[in-house]
Parts: structure tokens; C-alpha cells; sequence
């Protein structure tokens, strides 16, 4: 069967953590206690507006189809809250509701980028902007996001980067997995890039609600999404609606109209109880939202602080999402090594650097969206474990 399956069938990846998922399963239904770091799934209940919002639209009888564009009230929503957050209103045409942001990645690429050009990528990066142009067969260009820099995205590596195949430069902050957060400058500084080499910029602005420290730019910031940049983004993070798949993105609206189209021809178009719910979000007061960055303000630092206080690891403090990327090459363990042995010796679960790009070596990342009671379990367990392989180590010698 294997070899009757296509090229792109091959090509397939997925997203590792899913995969590793799959195994802590596994030893969980064997008894042991996994503490979670590898997913990012946020532990907070979605406000309880919006749940009684998807509820009274069911009761409603909204369960049928819609437009494959999604209801216009959300994409107007959409609209206003874009102007109130971002300082311009796009039109309804630049606006289209997907299920989940993480296929307009996929959308994206497949009605913009031809089969001989090129797309910029950071690297790190989460997954599937690597795993759709693998797919594609498409060449991902990779830009290291190096430490010294707080691993944010310099500007002057992606002009180095550019070739007469470049299409695409796919840019992510707050980002995913390093947490760093790009200054406006250096945003500007991709703007011009692109504007001289005639290339589009898909923004994924995910975490963008959830910055600590700063407020994070767009580079919507210019041509407002009429010429060449795309935001992607949706409800799942900011939210805590990871399980809804509500995701969207502004655009110029050819591309808008032809992903439309793509979405149509896919899934039709996304629930209307879900989109209704998405209006609830925009539209209501939900003081669970504060509580939830104020919560993670905390438990970022207490994982930052503890993650410094083990041996052989160092992480930066992220300005952004709910990620952490420590440095663990003094450990004397490669990314992989470090992660299999926390998941089976610690059943601590965290994701090797090397999941999200090439440079990643000798980094790891973990996610604190989860109960302060449990990262406290997890940093001991990891404490413990690299306490006795150091005693082991010097025994040895």
C-alpha cells in the first residue's frame, strides 16, 4: 500500500507535538503522572459569555450552512476590532473566517506561492509553516533566530536571504516557541524589504493579545492588508478556545476571495454557532481575559526562574505567548536526549528545539500555560534528575 500513496502523501509531517501526545498517553494509561509542558493549550476555561453565546445560537436552530466568506456580523466584528487594536478598518472583502488559523497556513501558500519559488521562515518555527511547504514541495529559506539577539527576527539576515524565487516572508511575534516579541523598528525594517523586492509578508499575530512587557506591531501598520501583507490569527490562545477552531485572516481581497473559495471547496464553511460565539468575544466585556495574562505573568516568571536555577540550563525571560526556549547544550545533552530523558526518567513532557527548525540544537521548549502547582512538580522532578546525572558524571571521573 505504502508505495501507491503520492509524492505529497510522503511528504507529510504533521506537528510533532501531536505525536509526542500520542506517547504520554501511553505511559499515562500505564499509571504514570506526566506533567505538561509540550502542548499549547492554555488551562483556563473559555469565558462563560461566550460558551452561553454558542449555546443560545444552537438553540436557535443556527446549524446550518453559511457563507464560505463566514457570517458577515463576525467579519464585521472583525472589522471594528481591528480598527480599535490595530488603528484601521479593513473592508468586509479583506476579512474571511477559517477553521482555525492553523489551516490558513496552508491556504495561504497554496494560492500564493508557485511551485518554483521560494518562502522566508524563521527558524525557529512552529511546525507546520515547515510541514505545509514540505507538503507543497515548495523550498522553505530558513532565518536563525539567534539567542544573543532575544531570538527575534533580524531584518538584515532576510534581505541576505532574498533571492528572484522569493515570494513569501512568513514572520511570527509574539513567536512561537521562543516567546520573542519583534520592536516596531525591526517590523518597519521588513516592510521596506518587501516593498522593494515586491514580496508579500504573512504576519501570524496568534499571540498577539498576549504580550507582557510591550505592545507588539503588525506589519499591517502600512498598506492596512490591501497590497501585501496578510495577518493570520484567530481565537485559540488569547482565548482560551483552543478546542473551538475558530480562527481568520485580513487580506487583499483577491486573495481573500480565491482562499474562499479554497475553503468552500474543503470543509464549506465553519459552524454558525461557533462564529456567533466568536462575536461574543469581541463584542462583550470578559474580565477572564486579564485574569488569564495575569496569571501567565506569573507563571512565566516562575518558570523562567526556576528553569535558570538548574544545572547546565539557561533560558531568557519571553515578552510574549506562553513559551519558554532554554539553552540546555551544558547539560552535555542534545535536545533530543534532554527531552527523552525528562518524558521517561522525570515523566516531565516537553518538546526538543530541534521540532521547530535546524539552528534549534541544544535548546528546548516548554509552555507554562498550565497550573502553578505543576510547573513547581515539574522543575523538581527536572532538578532531580540533572542533580543525580551530575553526581553520576563526577562519580564517573
Amino acid at each position: 500500500m505504502k508505495e501507491k500513496l503520492t509524492a505529497h502523501a510522503h511528504r507529510l509531517e504533521g506537528q510533532p507535538m501531536f505525536r509526542l501526545l500520542e506517547r504520554i498517553k501511553q505511559l499515562e494509561r500505564q499509571g504514570r503522572d506526566i506533567v505538561h509542558f509540550e502542548i499549547g493549550d492554555p488551562n483556563f476555561p473559555t469565558p462563560a459569555k461566550v460558551v452561553s453565546a454558542c449555546m443560545e445560537s444552537l438553540q436557535k436552530g443556527n446549524t446550518h450552512y453559511t457563507s464560505s466568506f463566514g457570517l458577515e456580523n463576525l467579519r464585521s466584528a472583525i472589522a471594528d476590532y481591528t480598527h480599535k487594536t490595530l488603528g484601521f478598518k479593513p473592508a468586509l472583502n479583506q476579512v474571511l473566517i477559517s477553521p482555525g488559523s492553523n489551516a490558513l497556513i496552508y491556504f495561504v501558500i497554496q494560492c500564493l506561492v508557485k511551485p518554483d519559488e521560494e518562502v522566508i521562515v524563521p527558524d525557529p518555527a512552529f511546525p507546520t509553516y515547515y510541514s505545509v511547504l514540505k507538503f507543497l514541495n515548495l523550498k522553505a529559506v530558513p532565518i536563525p533566530l539567534r539567542e544573543e539577539n532575544f531570538f527575534r527576527m533580524n531584518p538584515e539576515d532576510i534581505r541576505r536571504a532574498i533571492t528572484p524565487k522569493t515570494k513569501l516572508i512568513i514572520i511570527n511575534s509574539p513567536q512561537n516557541p521562543t516567546g520573542s516579541v519583534m520592536t516596531q523598528k525591526e517590523i518597519e525594517k521588513i516592510v521596506d524589504i518587501a516593498q522593494q523586492h515586491d514580496l508579500f509578508i504573512l504576519s501570524d499575530e496568534i499571540y498577539r493579545l498576549m504580550a507582557y512587557e510591550t505592545i507588539p506591531c503588525s506589519p499591517s501598520i502600512r498598506d492596512h492588508c490591501e497590497k501585501r501583507t496578510i495577518i493570520m490569527t484567530g481565537f485559540s490562545k488569547s482565548f482560551a478556545m483552543t478546542g473551538w477552531r475558530l480562527g481568520y485572516m485580513i487580506a487583499p481581497e483577491i486573495l481573500v476571495e480565491k482562499i474562499a473559495l479554497l475553503v468552500q471547496t474543503i470543509v464549506s464553511c465553519v459552524s454558525p454557532f461557533i462564529q456567533e460565539a466568536g462575536i461574543t468575544v469581541l463584542e462583550e466585556d470578559l474580565p477572564e481575559l486579564a485574569d488569564m495574562m495575569s496569571k501567565l505573568k506569573v507563571r512565566r516568571d516562575l518558570m523562567v526562574n526556576g528553569l535558570n536555577q538548574l544545572p547546565g540550563v539557561s533560558c531568557l525571560k519571553p515578552e510574549g505567548a506562553f513559551y519558554v526556549f532554554p539553552n540546555v547544550k551544558n547539560t552535555g545533552m542534545t535536545s533530543e536526549e534532554f527531552a527523552n530523558v525528562m518524558l521517561e526518567e522525570a515523566g516531565v513532557a516537553l518538546l526538543p528545539g530541534t521540532d521547530f527548525g535546524e539552528s534549534c540544537e541544544g535548546y528546548v521548549r516548554l509552555c507554562f500555560a498550565n497550573p502553578v502547582d505543576r510547573i513547581q512538580e515539574g522543575l523538581l522532578r527536572m532538578r532531580d534528575i540533572l542533580l543525580k546525572r551530575q553526581a553520576s558524571a563526577v562519580r564517573i571521573i
